[in-house]
């Protein structure tokens, strides 16, 4: 699985063998990144494609040194069972 930014569709995109398995839609703020909605593709559903997603994600949002808004429920919810991102929060 690989999670690839495409800033052109202000979407975080997860690839499973090339195939387009899901994304994570955002709007960018000076340094925050403002998640608005997930979506895995249902072929892919219940094989941890989004929580590789969102990792991925916020991984590379991270490593830019930006912070994150999680309007995004499903972004929401695995920054509280992973608290290792929940530095990257900030509020609106």
């Amino acid at each position: 699985m690989l999670v690839e930014d495409n800033p052109a569709q202000r979407r975080f995109e997860i690839l499973v063998d090339d195939s387009l398995a899901g994304f994570a839609t955002y709007q960018l703020r000076p340094g925050v990144v403002v998640f608005i909605h997930t979506e895995v593709d249902s072929a892919f559903e219940g094989k941890g494609v989004g929580s590789a997603l969102a990792k991925g994600a916020l991984d590379q949002v991270r490593e830019r040194g930006e912070r994150v808004i999680a309007r995004c429920p499903f972004i929401a919810a695995y920054i509280e069972r992973h608290p290792e991102y929940s530095d990257l929060l900030v509020t609106e």
